[in-house]
């Protein structure tokens, strides 16, 4: 007698759940997901043939763009338990006699760099137009009649003394202006810090830089 041979039947499968669980992820991911804060300025970092990873928490940096004006910036630390930005602002607002309210110093928290004189500061922090804050970035006084970078660097050095130096200028910036930053970590004895160049650092001690 012939065999009877069965009808073979290609496997199949449901995708059906797989496409659910996509959805379920993208939307988890579109809800949570914390997109970076804008910097204040564009740095186009000059090129650099350094290995060396430039740190991504614990750090304050300076930015000098290419008009010479200098920003701030400094990360709530690597822990979530620790809040360096909203404890810097509450320095500063003692310094300068400035009552921030609960809500200043939680848009500080969550923003990243910045530039203005500490007169602006609240303004710029209660705004809400995007465009009329940007008008408010005009550069931290950095001059002997009225060096406010100064304190920033003291009081963040003071919230957070592990955090490195960073300073990110722009390949167009006047050396004067960095130099002028670097003598400014001095005063503070800031005397190894990090240029960071295309994302990367090269440690530099303040004893190799020329006069």
């Amino acid at each position: 007698m012939p065999k009877i041979k069965l009808p073979v039947k290609s496997p199949h499968i449901d995708m059906t759940p797989m496409v659910d669980l996509f959805s379920l992820l993208l939307t988890f991911f579109m809800l949570t997901t914390s997109f970076r804060p804008q910097e204040a300025t564009i740095i186009d970092s000059p090129n650099s043939i350094s290995e060396k990873q430039a740190p991504d928490k614990d750090v304050i940096t300076i930015l000098v763009g290419e008009d010479n004006k200098v920003f701030f910036n400094i990360d709530n630390g690597r822990d979530s338990s620790t809040h360096h930005r909203a404890d810097l602002i509450k320095e500063i607002g003692n310094r300068y006699n400035i009552d921030f309210s609960e809500e200043d110093i939680e848009n500080f928290a969550k923003w990243s760099s910045f530039g203005m004189p500490i007169k602006d500061l609240q303004r710029w922090l209660r705004t809400e137009d995007s465009k009329e804050r940007e008008k408010f970035q005009t550069g931290i006084p950095y001059d002997s009649a009225d060096n406010q970078l100064k304190y920033w660097v003291l009081y963040a050095r003071l919230v957070n003394p592990n955090a490195e130096v960073a300073i990110k200028g722009d390949a167009d910036a006047e050396y004067m202006t960095v130099k002028k930053v670097m003598d400014i970590m001095q005063e503070n004895e800031v005397n190894k810090f990090n240029l960071v160049t295309n994302m990367l650092k090269e440690e530099v001690s303040v004893d190799d830089i020329p006069n």
